[in-house]
């Protein structure tokens, strides 16, 4: 443990970071250590003996229905049970649906609710940090299924679990998670298969073994695929990223910057066309009356952090693009070279002075209307008084800007001698004054 003081810190993660050292570096010398074997063996020598056995076990079409089936039924006690309910406490479930959740969910092989959830909350809450155990910033590999057979360099930042601790179900399924696995990975799926069809090999090797590999790697893509492809409507501060094809993949949990700003909402996908599985068993289980309290974020917040995405890309899109040049010279009409007759093609309009240099034989309305309003105010003729003119023509007048008429610019509450461009510029904070922003 080492000492720092706080104040001398960037923030709270950072604090963290400062009081351990971390583990060393991984070398070829010490690479042998900094593997965690058993979890080795489930995820990469496992899969491979089972497609070894796969090649030499015909897939029968009874055996692919169940597979798909109980594939389906794992998947969503993992999103529904790990994730939403213990993992976000999104919404309430009763004891038989918590029972159901703790023992169905065996039958994926992702360690038991504890394991899980404790390592979840902190990859919430230390998002894409060294505190974070699937820390995206590492790679697509790392957070896929590097982190869990390489020992990580820091241990993971520390969570609150103490509702689980409490959790009788959840403390029966820790005691009993190896039987559970062996009842509920290996032996249903090859009674089910056996009993009903006679096909009992095929259904250990595919409703059971297979079936266990892929729902690892689907769910594995919520920490790497889910970082990785897509985007971020709602924060581009994170790596959390949106897309269908990782929500096909995962049963609906690919909508993930959307989790990541709103993690205590039962659902991932808000709109009805989104496909997300998990929310609508969640909702089907509470009009039965097996899950209650169904939490929601306000629409309100959630249009507001839309919205902020949608200014952010309308402020790039608005420092992309050549605007009016400020701090123009103050000048007066004795100064000004308009007044030296058809020399200079200069005039005045809304208290500024333009320059129409090379635009007199472009004017829509002809040259000849232009040279009666050298060196004097045509404000009048351009608002209305001659034409009403465009949104564009607003903007085009405004680029041409080479000085300001002492006392001549207008009250800035008149909208119709500011650019429509301008009128609802998006502007950073740090353009407002204390007042302004206070």
């Amino acid at each position: 443990m080492i000492a720092v003081d706080p104040s001398a810190t960037k923030d709270y993660v950072t604090f963290l970071l400062t009081q351990e050292e971390p583990r060393p570096p991984i070398t070829w010398r010490n690479w042998w250590s900094e593997v965690y074997w058993e979890r080795l063996v489930v995820m990469i020598i496992m899969p491979l003996c089972t497609f070894v056995a796969a090649y030499y076990t015909p897939l029968y079409a009874n055996t692919a229905i169940w597979t798909m089936v109980y594939y389906v039924v794992s998947g969503l006690s993992i999103t529904a049970g790990y994730h939403r309910l213990w993992a976000h406490r999104s919404y309430n479930a009763t004891r038989t649906l918590e029972f159901c959740l703790a023992v169905l969910s065996a039958g994926a092989f992702q360690g038991s609710i504890i394991w899980w959830v404790r390592g979840h909350r902190a990859h919430h809450r230390y998002t894409d940090t060294d505190l974070d155990p699937y820390n995206a910033r590492r790679g697509f590999l790392w957070s896929h299924i590097g982190w869990i057979f390489i020992k990580p360099r820091r241990a993971h930042g520390k969570v609150d679990i103490s509702d689980l601790k409490r959790n009788d179900i959840v403390i029966w399924q820790l005691r009993y998670y190896p039987w559970l696995v062996l009842a509920m990975a290996i032996a249903l799926p090859s009674l089910v298969a056996g009993v009903g069809w006679g096909d009992w090999k095929g259904g250990c090797v595919y409703a059971g073994f297979i079936k266990v590999v892929i729902i690892q790697h689907t769910t594995s893509f919520v920490n790497s695929l889910a970082h990785w492809l897509g985007d971020t409507p709602f924060d581009d501060r994170i790596t959390a990223r949106e897309h269908f094809f990782t929500a096909l993949l995962t049963l609906g949990e690919g909508y993930h910057n959307f989790h990541h700003e709103f993690p205590m909402d039962y659902r991932n996908a808000i709109k009805w066309y989104q496909y997300d599985p998990t929310k609508w068993l969640i909702w089907l289980c509470s009009k039965v009356g097996l899950a209650s309290h169904l939490k929601t974020f306000p629409e309100n917040e959630i249009n507001k952090g839309l919205l902020t995405m949608e200014l952010k890309r309308l402020r790039k899109k608005q420092d992309e693009l050549v605007w009016p040049q400020d701090h123009l010279p103050v000048v007066d009409w004795k100064s000004c070279k308009c007044s030296r007759s058809q020399s200079f093609p200069l005039l005045c309009i809304g208290g500024f002075i333009h320059d129409l240099e090379g635009f007199m034989d472009e004017h829509p309305g002809g040259e000849a209307l232009l040279r009666k309003y050298i060196g004097k105010d045509a404000s009048a003729a351009f608002l209305g008084g001659v034409y009403n003119h465009s949104n564009a023509a607003h903007n085009l007048l405004a680029m041409k800007r080479v000085g300001v008429l002492r006392g001549g610019v207008p009250h800035v509450t008149e909208e119709k001698h500011i650019p429509p461009s301008q009128l609802l510029r998006v502007a950073h904070v740090q353009e407002l004054s204390n007042q302004e922003a206070y």
